[in-house]
């Protein structure tokens, strides 16, 4: 019997430095405060899982540089539970990483992203006969792997080519996407959408991929559109379940058409201290109840549970729980109302 998340994709170290305010183009300002953080769908969705139960067996693929950065994400890893004899060290590559700009005066930050190692990482990085031995492959994200974005002649993307090796090996697959303004969107992701037996990703990047609106001129959340977001990523390929998330709550189809909708819930003043991860937790939220063979319902509230525990610490991992006080905070805390 299969066991296990395999988790694949972008590896990275945040850099963290707040400063007293941001400098106009050859200015010079003071930094205040370092700090540094790992990041990255199989990082934090890896690391939830293992909070959340740490008896599931949980591996990381991955390629990062012989470097500092890289032994940082390794450790990290390893502290957790995590099987990282899958990620590759490249002596060639530099670890991927960002640097976070926080200006005091005004709290807006700006970000300096090096895709680094995580460009490389490649078909020939997925060793099926080890990763044969999970249940689940969940990839994040498409569209910042740039050996996994390009073009495939049989598969239309070398990511497609991958989750479909997955499929053949009696792996169930799941897929993330990364938040970016451009076109690629439909000319990357339905190539993989035939592959995936699991499409999570939130409202923007569902309507980038579907082309439909997911927030009218003032902001708010169309909910009605959530529903004609599924049934288009279905129509599109997706295998068997189609989930979205936003701040307002989670949504999701099955490939039979049954619709389900999670209000998030209702968090009290001062409670968020960062949204980083927020999405990451969400995922590994339904991954667990898909693992675990939940039905949908039960899954989404996990979900927006982990994403509100997310929530109450600065970075992405931190404030994740065991899934038993996760489902306590849910029956604790108020509802949003969609």
């Amino acid at each position: 019997m299969k066991q296990g998340i395999a988790l694949a994709g972008n590896l990275t170290v945040d850099h963290i430095k707040t400063v007293e305010s941001y400098p106009l183009e050859g200015n010079l300002t003071s930094i205040l405060s370092l700090e540094k953080f790992i990041g990255g769908a199989p990082v934090n969705v890896g690391i939830g899982l293992s909070k959340m139960d740490n008896r599931i067996p949980i591996t990381v693929t991955g390629v990062v540089g012989s470097d500092g950065d890289g032994e940082f994400i390794i450790e990290r890893l390893r502290e957790n539970g995590i099987d990282i004899n899958k990620i590759k060290r490249d002596s060639t590559a530099v670890t991927s990483f960002t640097d976070v700009i926080t200006a005091q005066s005004t709290g807006n930050r700006t970000f300096f992203h090096y895709r680094g190692a995580n460009e490389l990482l490649g078909v020939e990085h997925f060793n099926f006969s080890e990763l044969a031995k999970a249940r689940i492959l969940h990839m994040g994200y498409a569209l910042l792997l740039d050996s996994l974005d390009e073009s495939d002649p049989e598969y239309g993307t070398v990511m497609a080519r991958v989750l479909a090796m997955a499929q053949g090996h009696g792996i169930k697959t799941s897929l993330d996407v990364i938040s970016e303004k451009s076109d690629r969107y439909s000319k990357i992701i339905p190539y993989s959408l035939k592959h995936c037996n699991y499409f999570i990703v939130n409202e923007f990047e569902s309507s980038q991929t579907t082309g439909i609106p997911h927030r009218d001129n003032e902001g708010r959340l169309i909910v009605r559109n959530m529903r004609a977001m599924c049934e288009r990523l279905l129509t599109m390929g997706v295998n068997d379940l189609v989930v979205i998330h936003a701040p307002e709550g989670g949504f999701a189809m099955d490939v039979y058409g049954n619709y389900y909708e999670q209000p998030s819930l209702k968090l009290p003043k001062g409670y968020i201290k960062g949204a980083v991860g927020a999405g990451d937790a969400f995922c590994a939220g339904v991954l667990y109840g898909l693992y675990m063979d939940w039905d949908i319902q039960r899954a989404l509230r996990l979900a927006v549970s982990a994403a509100a525990c997310c929530l109450s610490q600065v970075n992405a991992t931190d404030g994740m729980v065991e899934v038993s006080a996760a489902e306590k905070l849910y029956e604790n805390m108020g509802k949003q109302d969609l």
